[in-house]
């Protein structure tokens, strides 16, 4: 009989607890805000065309000395260099980098598989090219037809062109501006249609910008993304805004 007194007293004490700690919630809540707010998100995006593109190659000879390489390497500088510029592109679009060495090596296994001899066989050197345009349709066409330079003897790799945009920080501000206007418009119609109006602008929050190529199945990041494989592109903003009702 006692033990059933003591476990309805626990179980009333339970109760009681869990009243007074769901009040206090209650009260604080309100007092946190005493006023209904409305929470809104609007977007905005637009469609751009890339107008600046990077784009880079490499070639690179080899040869048993280093100053037979070289000369190699400055010969093939040279025929790349007429070859852009026959394409069109400026002389001062044009930039190659330092030349890097690299020593080779080649290595002679025993029967059981272990290195038993390394034998030097001589250098490799590479040097990079890369062009900035604002003319992206003939570097473009230039990133193609590079492997023209084979035919005149210059091992030439060529990479994917990055496209990028010059006016990206007016077209932020013009989709800021519409993002946050969206959102003005859809809090309206809400409160309207619900019998009410709006008060105050009581926060306001910003999402990232995501640049992802147009037409395309890219998933936005949580820091933003920017492409930049894709010449045409799509940029994308939201922002909230956080209302009092009136």
């Amino acid at each position: 009989m006692k033990n059933h007194i003591n476990s309805i007293i626990i179980g009333a004490c339970i109760v009681i607890t869990a009243v007074l700690l769901s009040g206090a919630w209650v009260k604080s809540h309100l007092n946190d805000s005493n006023k209904t707010t409305i929470r809104v998100t609007g977007k905005a995006d637009r469609n751009f065309t890339s107008d600046l593109i990077v784009w880079n190659g490499s070639f690179s000879k080899k040869s048993e000395t280093l100053s037979d390489a070289y000369q190699l390497v400055k010969k093939d500088q040279d025929v790349v260099n007429a070859y852009l510029q026959q394409k069109g592109v400026k002389e001062d679009e044009i930039k190659f980098s330092s030349i890097t060495i690299d020593k080779k090596f080649e290595s002679i296994y025993n029967d059981k598989g272990y290195i038993v001899q390394t034998i030097f066989k001589g250098y490799e050197l590479t040097q990079n090219v890369s062009i900035e345009s604002k003319e992206v349709d003939k570097v473009e066409q230039i990133s193609r037809e590079v492997t023209e330079l084979i035919n005149q003897g210059v091992e030439f790799y060529s990479n994917e062109p990055s496209y990028f945009f010059t006016k990206l920080s007016d077209l932020k501000i013009e989709l800021l501006k519409a993002a946050t206007e969206d959102a003005r418009k859809r809090a309206e119609t809400i409160t309207t249609n619900a019998g009410s109006g709006l008060s105050n602008l009581v926060k306001s929050y910003m999402g990232v910008f995501q640049i992802t190529a147009q037409n395309s199945t890219e998933e936005y990041e949580y820091g933003g993304s920017y492409n930049t494989t894709s010449k045409a592109k799509t940029i994308s903003i939201t922002v909230t805004l956080e209302y009092e009702l009136k």
